[in-house]
Formats: C-alpha cells, structure tokens, sequence
C-alpha cells in the first residue's frame, strides 16, 4: 500500500504541476496513476486529502535533504546555503518549471495551507538549531534564536515568491545570508 501511495502523490504532483490544483480531478489522478477511482478513493476521500499528503510528502522530502546537506555544511553561511537550496530555491525551480504556478498556489485551500504552515514551522526549528550556538550573539540584538529563525524563515519565503528572477532571488537569500552572519558575529 506505501509504494501505491507513493505513486499516487507523484502522479498528483505531476498533474498540479501540468494544470494546476483546481482542474485537476480526482479522475485525472487515478488515471496518471494507473489505478482505479475505487482504489484511489480508499485511500483519499477527496481531492483535499491528495493535495495535502501531497504537500506533507513535499515537506518530508526537502526536510531530509536539509538535513542530509547540513551533515556536509561546516559554518553558518555553509548551513543556510543549505537550508535556501531545498526550502526555497529549489521549490522556486519546482514552481518555475510549471505553465500553473499561479493556479498551483490559488489552489491551496486552508486546510492544505495548514500543511504548508507545518512545513514552514519545521523549515524554522531546523534554522533554531543552527543558530542555537549563536544564541548569545542574537541575544544582543535583543532577539531570541526562535525570533530570528522565525524572521529567516518568512523572509526566505517571501523572497521565494516574490523574486523577479532566479538571479534576483539569488541576490534576496545573499543579502538575508549576510545579514544572518553580521548577526551572529560569523562574518
């Protein structure tokens, strides 16, 4: 049943990927799926429940990246080089790469958008742990590390969607970058 499942959300995000969310139907994912409605409505009762597994997969998969870059990443630059990569340049890519990118986005629901606020969150306690050992440093600016990872977190995502251009997002994360290691007295 895993590997269906696994099948189901890629074929789903390839779909919302090619039309967007809202003129996908569940039809359409059984179909790029190759499995029967039937089957796919046993494991999702609707198209709400494909989107969020969706999203929640999306989630898991760039927090293992994260994680497996940070074991290489030696500093703070090095480790938030890491953390823009997956969480934000990446899915910058992954929306770029879609004619439905606005659609992708409008499509969201606020049930699916508490899934996105759960990947954000554990974006922001990954960034906590590597700032945790400038703690004293980030104190003095009279912050708290979960402020500032909360601050790096939003404004990385933020830049993410309002970027002119990959160069222009580049620029974004470089400035937030630099501003992380003035901060922390890494520069």
């Amino acid at each position: 049943m895993e590997d269906r499942y696994d099948y189901i959300l890629e074929a789903a995000k390839q779909l919302f990927l090619r039309y967007g969310v809202k003129r996908t139907g569940m039809n359409d994912i059984a179909q790029e799926a190759g499995i029967s409605r039937q089957t796919l409505y046993k494991a999702f009762a609707n198209k709400d429940e494909v989107l969020r597994a969706t999203i929640r997969s999306l989630a898991d998969s760039v927090v293992l990246d994260i994680e497996a870059g940070l074991e290489e990443a030696d500093g703070l630059g090095a480790q938030l080089d890491v953390v823009f990569k997956y969480a934000v340049i990446e899915h910058y890519d992954f929306l770029q790469s879609s004619p439905n990118a606005e659609d992708i986005i409008a499509g969201v629901t606020s049930t699916s958008q508490k899934e996105l606020e759960a990947g954000a969150q554990r974006n922001t306690e990954i960034i906590a742990r590597i700032l945790e050992p400038y703690s004293g440093a980030i104190e003095n600016c009279d912050l708290t590390v979960e402020q500032y990872a909360d601050f790096i977190q939003r404004s990385s995502t933020a830049a993410k969607y309002s970027a002119k251009s990959k160069k222009h997002l580049i620029e974004l994360l470089s400035a937030l970058r630099m501003s992380a290691l003035k901060v922390t007295g890494s520069v």
